[in-house]
């Protein structure tokens, strides 16, 4: 695409250069760059592109996208704009020639229940037989590109091309996790959502956001990027979903257990192997039966419902595409084995998330619960304290070992978790900074009638440890460590 023709999407505050040069490709990190890319440079969390751009021009790049003006005799084209991500994003689009606008586009935001809900918009999609995409937390994935996820939202550039080729393949929906991140980066900008899903909020990211309010104005802004826009569908029963549903100026559809919520769930029935509840919602009512464990999936499963009414799907679909739905990755996995304890893996990584799900197998009432946890480093270090007095709460033994660590020292990190366990008197605890040893000793403990809880990781599958990156996934490890206890017992 001629960069004339890429540069009507956008107004620059100036240009340096020709406009009639072919541009091949885009990208914003330099590695990235081939012959005739245009080369974004802007400030990330730890560099600044304009560092990398003579790296660029060597890998061939024919344009740079800055606020800063052109350094003299710069020999590339350069375009200055006020904002280079809200430019990139929109270029972005502009390139890929606008897919999102040609397909049903979802946008899901929130703290939790993000990735669920995507499975279960996709079975419910798939039953009524659409060809959906979904670009999330653990894959991304549809007609013509599979691919492990190495962030929830994509940039910009990735985000399009992914997009444009999931429309080439003949893809009919896309359902995107927002994160707040790329909200506040602006990578989805010029992405036309036809729904827009509001979750819950609770306390994360607030190492990149300053307050609860500024995690909020950054998950709002989802649902006031484009005209295109029909439909909102919010939790009625979150403190912060009552407050963004009297700033909506769209239709809402609102889900809860409050008799207030349009798509309402009563009757609940939760156990071990099996959620029940009914469904009530302006057309009538419906029984729900699903494997998904715990009172957060039927939030989930009220919220892909109401999803599937707003798209138009029969109801039959609606509810096969649930029930179709049997576990989530790292979700309340259930871990298969045969042995006289339960075992489950989660993504629990914060204070309300370990709660909620200690607080679901608790309801199973287990002979002992037992949890094996880390906290990331280089992350908020506040909740790991109140993490720890969480598990303290409401296990009855606890392993703290490493998360992802980064380039913080493990057993740091876990003494602070410690600082919090102490906090409910004397509990039995232990440390053990080695994951794969901390989890080998929760199941040597575990008896019967026990339910063993490893979370933190979910999905994962390595651990960042001083700079390296090394294999590692809760589930296959203790697969393997099973078989290990089988052949000893």
């Amino acid at each position: 695409m001629k960069l004339d023709q890429l540069l009507k999407s956008i107004r620059p505050l100036g240009l340096v250069g020709s406009e009639e040069i072919e541009i091949t490709g885009l990208a914003c990190h330099s590695q990235q760059v081939e012959p005739g890319f245009l080369f974004a440079a802007f400030k990330g969390q730890k560099h600044n592109g304009l560092d990398f751009i003579e790296e660029a021009v060597r890998r061939g790049a024919a344009a740079i996208l800055s606020e800063a003006p052109a350094p003299p005799n710069w020999p590339v084209t350069w375009i200055q704009v006020s904002n280079a991500r809200q430019a990139l994003a929109l270029l972005a689009a502009e390139f890929y020639g606008h897919p999102s606008a040609s397909m049903r586009v979802i946008g899901i935001t929130g703290t939790k229940g993000k990735t669920t809900i995507t499975y279960l918009i996709e079975s419910i999609l798939t039953k009524a037989g659409a060809k959906p995409a979904v670009i999330g937390t653990i894959n991304y994935r549809g007609p013509g590109l599979f691919k492990e996820a190495n962030r929830t939202t994509p940039e910009a550039p990735e985000l399009q091309r992914m997009l444009r080729i999931f429309l080439d393949h003949g893809a009919t929906h896309a359902i995107l996790e927002v994160s707040s991140h790329s909200l506040s980066l602006h990578r989805v900008l010029g992405i036309n959502f036809d729904l827009a899903i509001f979750t819950n909020l609770s306390p994360e990211h607030l190492d990149f956001h300053p307050t609860m309010e500024d995690y909020f104005e950054a998950k709002k802004r989802l649902f006031f990027l484009n005209k295109k826009k029909r439909t909102a569908i919010v939790n009625q029963d979150d403190p912060w979903g009552k407050k963004l549903i009297g700033e909506l100026p769209m239709t809402t559809i609102t889900f809860g257990l409050e008799a207030a919520a349009l798509i309402q769930a009563a009757q609940i029935e939760l156990s071990e192997k099996k959620t029940t509840f009914l469904i009530s919602y302006p057309g009538g009512e419906v029984e729900i039966e699903t494997a998904l464990l715990g009172l957060h999936n039927v939030y989930n499963i009220l919220a892909s419902f109401a999803a599937g009414l707003a798209l138009n799907v029969d109801l039959s679909a609606i509810c096969e595409g649930i029930k179709a739905v049997k576990n989530i990755p790292g979700r309340l996995e259930k871990i298969e084995s045969h042995l006289d304890f339960t075992i489950f893996v989660d993504y629990a990584h914060t204070e309300l998330a370990l709660r909620s799900v200690l607080q679901t197998l608790r309801g199973f009432n287990p002979r002992r619960l037992i949890v094996v946890f880390g906290c990331g480093g280089d992350r908020d270090p506040s909740k790991r304290e109140k993490m720890g007095q969480v598990a303290g709460e409401l296990a009855d033994l606890i392993f703290v070992t490493s998360d992802n660590p980064r380039s913080e020292d493990p057993l740091s990190i876990m003494a602070q978790i410690e600082k919090g366990i102490l906090k409910n008197g004397i509990k039995k605890y232990f440390l053990e900074p080695d994951r794969r040893l901390a989890i080998r000793k929760a199941l040597q403990v575990a008896r019967k009638g026990d339910i063993v809880l490893v979370a933190g990781k979910g999905h994962e599958n390595y651990q960042e440890i001083a700079g390296k990156t090394i294999p590692f996934n809760d589930s296959l490890v203790i697969r393997e460590l099973i078989s290990e206890l089988k052949e000893k017992r």
